[in-house]
């Protein structure tokens, strides 16, 4: 699946909501799914800098792809950076790199985010590119 097709996806599941509290919920179910970081892995290099809540995130180089494990001590940041994994993960760095992420305004998603919390979904998207940008210049 592209990540173009992806994003669709996401759009239409939020579809299903009406109401903004609805959608939190979703998110929050979402994160229940995160690909979970290895414990290990909870560093301060893998601390992604701009979220007010602490967002561990790590990447891997396999087969072509990149490969996205993260997670975080608030459970809606939790939310938001399992739709960005689900969005990259998988994917090669110039899909990566060439994603304009349509779905984060499409459901409205920025709009109803803390300006903390927009700040850090900013974050964690600059984040996720620069492994992309990284793994791009190493293959």
């Amino acid at each position: 699946m592209t990540i173009k097709e992806t994003e669709q996806q996401i759009v239409d599941e939020f579809a299903n909501f009406d109401e903004w509290l609805d959608k939190y919920a979703y998110l929050i179910e979402l994160g229940k799914d995160c690909p979970q970081i290895a414990e290990a892995d909870k560093t301060e290099q893998n601390l992604i800098q701009g979220c007010q809540s602490r967002v561990w995130l790590s990447c891997s180089f396999d087969g072509g792809v990149l490969r996205f494990r993260a997670d975080s001590d608030a459970v809606i940041t939790r939310g938001i950076i399992s739709l960005l994994i689900r969005a990259f993960d998988g994917h090669t760095p110039q899909e990566i790199l060439d994603a304009d992420l349509a779905f984060i305004d499409a459901i409205g998603l920025k709009e109803h985010l803390s300006p903390t919390r927009s700040n850090g979904l900013t974050a964690m998207i600059k984040q996720m590119k620069m492994y992309a940008l990284a793994y791009s210049i190493k293959k």
